[in-house]
C-alpha cells in the first residue's frame, strides 16, 4: 500500500526544490524531465507533476509535443505582478507599523546596516540578497497570514530573484533603494503607518520603473 504522507512529502520537497532552480535560470531555458529526475533521484512521475504545479504558478511555460521552458513574462505581466506587489507590500509596511516593537523591527534594522556596507562597497549581489531578506521581513512582520500566503505566490510568479538584479543594474539605484527602505523603517519605528504604506508603495513603483528600463521591449 502506498504512503500517502510519504509521497505527498516527496512532492513537496521536488516542487520547492525545482521551484529555487528555476527562479535562478534564464527566461526560455529548456527543462529535461530526464534529467531532473536524475537530479532529484525520483521518478519522473512526480517531476512531470511539480512541473505542471509550476506552470499553474507562472514559472514555467509547458509545450505540448515541444517542450517545457522557463516562462518569460511579460513587460505588461511584470507590471501587472508589480501592481499586486505594491499593494501587498503598502499594506504590510501599515499593520507592521502598528504593531509597535516585534522582534522583525529588530531584524530589519540589521538588514539596513548590512546593506549600508554592501552599497558604499558597491556588492550589489550582496545587496541584491538583503533587499529579498529586508522585503520579505517585512512581509513576516506584518502579522497577516493570508496577506504572507498572497504574497508568497506572487513573488514565485515573479521569479523575483532573477529580476531584482536587473533593476539594480540601473545607474544610482542601489544608493536609492537603500534610502528608500530607510525611510519605510523609520516610519514603521515612528508608528506612521500611513506614510510607511505611501511610502513603500512609492519604492515598489521606483524598482518598477527601474527593472523596466533594464529590460528588452517586447
Amino acid at each position: 500500500m502506498t504512503n500517502t504522507r510519504s509521497t505527498g512529502s516527496i512532492q513537496a520537497r521536488v516542487v520547492e526544490a525545482m521551484r529555487q532552480r528555476i527562479v535562478g535560470m534564464e527566461p526560455g531555458g529548456a527543462l529535461s524531465e530526464v534529467v531532473l529526475a536524475e537530479e532529484f533521484g525520483v521518478s519522473r512521475t512526480p517531476i512531470r507533476e511539480a512541473l505542471k504545479q509550476l506552470q499553474t504558478e507562472g514559472l514555467v511555460e509547458i509545450r505540448p509535443r515541444v517542450g517545457t521552458f522557463v516562462a518569460a513574462p511579460s513587460r505588461r505581466e511584470i507590471t501587472e505582478l508589480f501592481e499586486m506587489k505594491e499593494l501587498l507590500e503598502g499594506a504590510a509596511a501599515r499593520l507592521m507599523a502598528q504593531r509597535g516593537r516585534v522582534p522583525e523591527l529588530d531584524l530589519l534594522e540589521e538588514k539596513i546596516e548590512q546593506a549600508d556596507r554592501a552599497v558604499a562597497s558597491d556588492d550589489r549581489a550582496r545587496y541584491a540578497e538583503l533587499v529579498h531578506e529586508f522585503h520579505d521581513l517585512l512581509i513576516q512582520g506584518c502579522d497577516n497570514q493570508k496577506l504572507q500566503a498572497h504574497y508568497r505566490t506572487l513573488m514565485n510568479q515573479l521569479a523575483y530573484a532573477r529580476l531584482v538584479q536587473t533593476s539594480l543594474d540601473q545607474p544610482g539605484r542601489p544608493l536609492e533603494s537603500e534610502r528608500e527602505h530607510q525611510m519605510v523603517l523609520q516610519l514603521i519605528k515612528d508608528k506612521d503607518g500611513d506614510t510607511a504604506e505611501r511610502v513603500m508603495r512609492e519604492h515598489v513603483r521606483a524598482s518598477r520603473r527601474a527593472l523596466l528600463a533594464g529590460l528588452p521591449i517586447d
